[in-house]
Parts: structure tokens; sequence; C-alpha cells
């Protein structure tokens, strides 16, 4: 959150320091504004032009006219991005300079008139004896700039739910913009403080910025438009693609070895890192990928930046990120991945939400309570065909509001939401050996599972929206001893709890943020170079369409 309190006085004062500064004010000295410069002439004409701010509704979302408005009146309308003679002064330099630096954020600087307002600074800087016009509308441009560009940064351009109804994270700052200009104390408030701080994000922005400069690269473009005349076999194709791939991934590094060539090293890794199967040929899918344009990378990653803008900026030094098309976890401690496991997430009928919570505790042996969904398009339909049968193949039993046993006679279409149906923990039991409770509304949590031949498929969209994880027992393991500095856990202790189908419930002192997210573009294990993972639930096209 970025918010400064107000300390126009830094020093205590006399009484008669006071009565001077009051004496000084009622005489109608103009203020200076947060440039250090004061002009009676501009703060008359400017006040006179900009109403006063609307009164804020508590709670509500600032606008950005709004703003505007405060800021000026704040500093009695004194000019921000100016000096004596009108000129421009060295933050409007950096503002401009940074607005240019927002095309690798995925934002066109032509969004801010940025040829105008340079051609007014020239002609401020350049003219002897400048208009009062001119000069307040370049402050009063510039002003709007910095505060467009910060709420951008900070809160995105799009509505995330008007994207994505099923983005539940909360960005958790406030956009105070008006709050920095007023007290930078004549120091330059950097728009790079609205940025995420989230590692992902500056990766994403400098993979932006290298696309932008393969769109020029005229070596490049014309391998592509190879590759898209000359089909898969052709030996200028193989060159080609070979050329499109290093320098997309130009750090790869390819080690000679007798069991694979080089040329099907190069196209394993373009597979691995496009999310496309991992054939090592230039089968039709992988030519296809491989001529895609630089710009439509370009909108990917744009799209994706903006996701992460939406959510928390603030991880905290351990968490859990749950990227749901690429379909992995990574627990971080201390900007370091510790464990990467591989998931299991919602099919494209249950898609498994974008959420944060915290979790709370591990359960050993857990027992299953079918949730509403399963309830009605499984569970129920299971019943009404087989009865009995179905319910001892699943192991549910039913129970009423007083915890008596059902007949499974007794249970119809129209009654049976009144009942409770739960899986008693063993080996067959939907949750596994181990559950990480993360306490949310939507009842997403992280779980063992009994399907684990599912884990090495590449398509893992599986489940009923709550995530799988691959090898839960190590990562209870690491969250127990290590991190809850128990020392008391080993796989046999686990072992011997699990034989036993008791639940046991081992509560954190430290809870671990949890963020299930959707990103298509998301780094790679080791966190330098970008991956791009298959948009499962086709979410892209209409975040890009909004953004455009």
């Amino acid at each position: 959150m970025y918010s400064r309190k107000s300390h126009r006085f830094p020093y205590l004062l006399s009484l008669s320091g006071l009565l001077f500064f009051a004496l000084l004010y009622s005489c109608g000295r103009p203020k200076a504004g947060p440039s250090g410069f004061a002009d009676e002439n501009f703060s008359d004409k400017l006040s006179n032009l900009l109403p006063a701010p609307d009164t804020i509704t508590p709670g509500k979302i600032q606008g950005v006219n709004d703003a505007l408005r405060q800021v000026y009146q704040a500093d009695e309308y004194q000019p921000i991005w100016i000096k004596e003679n009108y000129s421009s002064n060295a933050a409007a330099e950096k503002l401009i300079a940074e607005l240019e630096e927002m095309r690798w954020d995925g934002i066109d600087p032509d969004t801010y008139r940025l040829d105008y307002i340079r051609n007014l600074k020239t002609k401020l800087d350049t003219t002897k004896k400048n208009s009062l016009a001119d000069a307040i509308s370049f402050d009063t441009s510039l002003t709007r700039c910095y505060l467009t560009a910060s709420r951008f940064l900070l809160l995105g351009a799009v509505k995330p739910r008007k994207a994505d109804s099923l983005w539940y994270h909360v960005n958790d700052t406030v956009w105070m913009a008006t709050d920095e200009l007023l007290n930078s104390g004549g120091a330059y408030p950097s728009l790079d403080k609205y940025r995420s701080q989230l590692p992902t994000y500056q990766l994403l922005r400098n993979e932006y910025k290298r696309f932008y400069t393969l769109q020029s690269d005229s070596s490049y473009l014309n391998a592509k438009f190879n590759v898209q005349q000359t089909g898969q076999n052709d030996s200028i194709t193989r060159l080609s693609a070979h050329y499109i791939i290093q320098a997309e991934l130009p750090w790869l590094e390819i080690v000679p070895n007798d069991t694979i060539s080089n040329a099907a090293q190069l196209i394993l890794a373009y597979q691995h890192y496009k999310s496309l199967r991992l054939t090592r040929r230039l089968d039709s899918t992988t030519i296809a990928d491989l001529v895609t344009s630089p710009e439509t990378y370009m909108r990917r990653l744009s799209a994706n930046m903006e996701r992460i803008r939406w959510m928390q900026r603030e991880t905290g030094e351990t968490y859990i990120v749950v990227n749901v098309p690429l379909m992995e976890l990574y627990l971080r401690k201390d900007g370091t991945n510790v464990m990467h496991k591989r998931v299991i997430v919602g099919k494209k009928a249950r898609q498994t939400p974008s959420l944060f919570a915290n979790m709370t505790n591990v359960v050993i042996n857990p027992p299953w309570g079918v949730p509403p969904t399963i309830l009605k398009n499984d569970v129920l339909p299971g019943i009404q065909k087989s009865g009995r049968q179905y319910l001892a193949k699943k192991g549910l039993k039913v129970y009423d509001h007083d915890g008596k046993a059902v007949n499974v006679s007794n249970i119809t279409a129209k009654n049976y939401r009144r009942y409770t149906y739960k899986q008693a923990p063993g080996v067959d039991n939907s949750l596994g050996y181990v559950k990480f409770n993360m306490p949310n509304k939507w009842d997403i949590y992280l779980h063992d599972t009994p399907h684990r031949e599912d884990f090495p498929k590449r398509d893992r969209a599986l489940s009923s929206g709550c995530v799988r994880v691959h090898e839960p027992q190590e990562m209870a393991l690491y969250i127990l001893n290590v991190l809850e500095d128990r020392k008391v856990y080993t796989q046999g202790r686990l072992d011997t709890i699990i034989s036993t189908h008791k639940t046991k419930w081992e509560g954190l002192k430290h809870k671990i943020p949890v963020f299930i997210t959707y990103l298509t573009a998301f780094e790679d294990s080791t966190g330098t170079h970008v991956l791009f993972p298959t948009d499962i639930y086709n979410r892209d096209e209409k975040l890009m369409a909004l953004m455009n």
C-alpha cells in the first residue's frame, strides 16, 4: 500500500512562528506547489478552470478526474511540472521518460498523447515569454498522465470479473497517487513504485521488450515466412525453424550426446516452453506455433501482466503459487523454489477458480464430504442408476441432520440435498492420504488423490475444481518439519498414522499464503525464462479484446 502521512510543517514552531505563517497566508501569498514554484496568475486561472472535486464516497475508488482536481486544490492550484518562466522542470523530464517506458507494460505510449506533450515542452523551454494557457495545458496534462499511469500500473486497465468470472483475487493496495504527488518533498515520485513486485511481472515485462525488438528483425521474420511457405520436411524449413527457435530461446545451450541430435534437442526445448506435445519433430502443430507473430506473443504477455496487476502485491517470505494453465505448483521460501510439483486442476466443465487463501492446517487421513456440484452431477445420477452398489463402490455413507444413517431407497431427486454424504479415510478416499486446508468460501483446497497415475499425463485438467498435488506427503513433511520447525515428523511416523485410517489434524502456527492463479505466460522452474502454457479454459481472447 502506498500511503504517506501529510507533514506540511515537519518542525515544531514557536507561537510567534505560527502567527507569522498565519499572517503570511492570510495576506494571499501564493503557496508553492510540489515543484517548489508558486505563481499567482497560474493559480487564479487554473482555479477558475478546475471546479472543486466531488465529495468521495468512503470506500469508493477515486477517479482520475476527481484526483486531478484534488491535487491542485490541495496546493492552491500551483504548478507541479514547471518552474520559472513556465519552462519544464526536471520532474517533467523524468515523467515523460517513464511514460515512454510504459510500452513494456503493454500500453501504447500514444495513449498519453506524448507527441503533444513533447511539442508543448519544447515550446515552453525555448520561448522567452510563454503563454499562461500553454503552461496550464502542459502541467495539467502531465498530472493527468501521472495519475492515469499510476492507476493502470497499480490496479490494471480492466475490471477482473468482467474478463474472468472465476477470478477472486483482490488487489490489496490503495491508489494514493495524489498523496504521493503532494508529499514528495520536491523529489519525483517514480511510477515504478506502482508496479507489481512479483518476480513474474518483471520477467514478463522483459520478455515483452524482447519480442518488441524481434518484430523489427528482418531475418527472424523471413525465417517465419519461409516456414509458413515451405512445409514440414524441406531443408529450408528446418534451417528456418532452428533460426526461429534460437531467436525466441536465445539462452538455450545444446549439449551433444548420442541419444538425441542437436536439432531434436532444439525442437524438444521449443515444444516444452510453448507447451506443445513433445514429439521432437517439426510436426504440423509445432510448425503452426513457429509462425506465430511476435505481436501475438506481446498481446499475450500484456494480458498476463494485467492479471498480475489484479493480484495481491504482498506474498510474504513463504508462499505457494499454483498456476492452473501450467498445472504446476511452486512452494517458495525467501525467493527460492524449495518445492516444485505437478498438479491436477479442474476440467473445463468444472474449472478451478483463481483465488487467494491461507493454508491453516494439514490433515492426515482426511474424510471427504461430497460438495454440492459433485453431489448433483455425479452422486445423484449414480444413486439413481445403481443405488447401494454405487455408494458401496465409492465408499460413501449417507447421514441425516442428526447424524443417523439413511437408507438409500429413501433418497430421491427432490430430497437428496437434505442429507450429508461422507467417505471415510482409506486407500480409496477421494482426497488420498493428505489434505492441505485453506479455508475459503469456494471450498477449494490442495490434496492427495488415489488416481496418482494421472500425474505423468500432459493434460491434467481432470478434477472437479480442487487441486490434486503430486507427492503430497513430501510437501506435508517439509511444511511440518521445516516451516513449522517441529522436526518430529518422519516418513515412518507419517506411514504409521496413515495405516491407522484415523484422521489427524496438524494446525499450522505459520499460515502459508496460497495463490491459485491463471497465467498463460509464466516463469520456468529456474525463474529466469518464460513458458507459454496452453490456455486451457480459453480465457485469453476475451481479456485481450477488452484490453484493446
